[in-house]
């Protein structure tokens, strides 16, 4: 895979991260920021919507809505541009804007949530930008495989994987009629990936070892970080759940976000697998001659 325009960045805060920090904290310190340029895409659309919400005057003649439309093409865009994605990872962006937005109908259809503000560019009371929402969530997945150089070993049967990644999602749109899977799918989670570990690099190849971390515990931690992504997404009253401006989000949406997730990785394997390892890769070991023995 293309390794994006960026390598060099990553490899030049790496230089001087080790220069200049005891090892441990360089570590972490670089742990941090990877994770962050990983993120780069979600992070400008959370502060997209903070700064609209700060500044935005309802007279003006853009719909704040229909500006961050404008915001997220522009960035988009831009990643390509300068190559901060690969083309593959932009393939995996626009499946997720596609299922996102079908999502997004359906759930204010539905009256899980709104979009209170008025907009040009709004489809069934959904504003185009926020399939870039759920967009935001692919380009941060496929980034962080690639910047991490992630693997995922042992990984269940892919035809596996992608059948609980369907079940997920139907159960987004069924969820109203009972019985709730919700609690059958947590279980379902755990079984299949319940083995697989993520290892992953932090420095170069040349100055350290791979980490690893349970498959399910990343989810958990992921889960975590999607939640209060969304905590700014309705505390600067871009959506209202339930259609209440009181209507935040509540730790109880932290297992939906959890079950997300597992669809939102999935779709990422739709496009590429490479990082997908059927069995852990064992360690070359140097063969050891037999003690010579005395005549």
């Amino acid at each position: 895979m293309d390794d994006g325009g960026t390598r060099w960045i990553e490899r030049h805060l790496g230089d001087r991260a080790r220069a200049v920090l005891p090892a441990p904290v360089a570590e972490v310190a670089m742990f941090v920021l990877k994770q962050g340029w990983a993120c780069l895409f979600g992070g400008l659309l959370l502060l997209a919507l903070l700064v609209t919400d700060a500044l935005w005057d309802p007279a003006w003649p853009v719909a704040r809505y229909d500006a961050l439309l404008v915001f997220a093409l522009l960035t988009r865009a831009a990643f390509l541009r300068w190559r901060l994605e690969t083309w593959a990872e932009a393939r995996v962006i626009l499946l997720f804007h596609l299922t996102g937005t079908a999502m997004e109908l359906f759930k204010v259809s539905a009256g899980s949530w709104a979009y209170a503000e008025p907009a040009l560019l709004k489809v069934m009371g959904v504003p185009l930008f926020s399939g870039f929402m759920c967009a935001a969530v692919g380009s941060s997945m496929a980034r962080v495989i690639r910047i991490f150089d992630m693997r995922f070993a042992p990984y269940p049967p892919w035809w596996v994987t992608v059948l609980v990644a369907l079940a997920i999602y139907a159960n987004l749109f069924l969820h109203r009629w009972p019985p709730d899977a919700r609690w059958a799918l947590f279980a379902l989670t755990v079984l299949v990936w319940g083995r697989t570990r993520v290892s992953f690099r932090v420095h170069a190849r040349r100055f350290g070892r791979r980490r690893w971390m349970p498959m399910v515990a990343v989810g958990l931690l992921s889960a975590g970080a999607l939640w209060v992504a969304e905590a700014v997404g309705t505390g600067t009253g871009t959506w209202l759940y339930g259609g209440r401006p009181e209507g935040g989000v509540s730790l109880a949406k932290l297992g939906p976000r959890y079950l997300l997730l597992w669809v939102a990785f999935v779709t990422v394997t739709v496009v590429d697998r490479r990082a997908l390892q059927i069995r852990p890769r064992q360690r070359r070991t140097a063969s050891v001659p037999p003690a010579a023995t005395k005549p």
